[in-house]
């Protein structure tokens, strides 16, 4: 799958640039080959590669798609990780389809994204997300939030229409079934869930996100890492959304 903003218009189109360059040299399509396109906001091209040249291909239109944004957002604030975890979380979570991703800076995070260094960790993160988007065909790619501390996630939890879940491997009430049944009226807008470092989070901000509105719920018997954890939340609760019944 390829990413093109807008989607153009008629039976036949060129795919240029970057996007043109991959197609042609690093994957080789030859005619006759299919294709999609996406911009990356619920809408795609079937086509079928009719024509390669250097840097371009040209693609024959066969059908186009549209999907619809879900009626609940899923949003995962994933806290900031040591090494190359938090780029396995942020492909992960693409991959399983979360809406937003939000970089948390918390109390234990030993990695900090400050000044220049801070601008290229986002940059992988966007990388990644837009690499791991096109690996598993997604039509609606998620955003991905600025950096927050506790207070801005403590706000977003209290907000109207937020369901906020803080995942700690000591809470009483498991996940499963948190989200299961409740009713379609709109009154939901999104659910955020909450992931700690490698550290956890701190009882301070247990107790924070407690008190601005958020459960505070486990995953299971075992103690996840921080790359993993969201993962597992996110493909609990997009399941028992009914988001794993069609596409995305």
């Amino acid at each position: 799958m390829f990413h093109v903003r807008p989607l153009p218009a008629g039976e036949v189109v060129t795919l240029t640039g970057p996007e043109g360059r991959h197609a042609a040299t690093v994957r080789r399509l030859r005619p006759g080959e299919p294709v999609d396109l996406t911009d990356g906001a619920g809408r795609a091209l079937v086509c079928e590669v009719v024509a390669v040249r250097r840097d371009e291909i040209d693609c024959a239109v066969r059908r186009r798609v549209e999907v619809t944004s879900p009626g609940v957002r899923l949003v995962v604030a994933q806290a900031l990780a040591k090494g190359d975890r938090g780029e396995r979380a942020v492909e992960m979570l693409t991959e399983v389809g979360v809406d937003e991703i939000v970089p948390f800076a918390a109390a234990r995070s030993v990695v900090r994204w400050d000044g220049e260094r801070g601008a290229r960790a986002r940059q992988r993160w966007a990388r990644t997300a837009e690499e791991a988007a096109k690996q598993s065909h997604r039509l609606h790619w998620p955003a991905l939030g600025p950096l927050v501390g506790l207070p801005d996630l403590a706000r977003r939890a209290a907000t109207p229409g937020t369901v906020a879940v803080t995942l700690h491997e000591q809470a009483a009430d498991p996940i499963v079934g948190l989200v299961r049944g409740r009713p379609d009226d709109g009154a939901v807008a999104e659910i955020l869930l909450i992931v700690g470092p490698e550290g956890g989070l701190t009882d301070g901000e247990v107790q924070d996100l407690r008190e601005a509105g958020a459960a505070v719920a486990r995953l299971g018997p075992t103690v996840l890492r921080t790359s993993t954890a969201g993962v597992v939340a996110a493909s609990i609760v997009l399941a028992e959304l009914g988001r794993w019944d069609g596409p995305g």
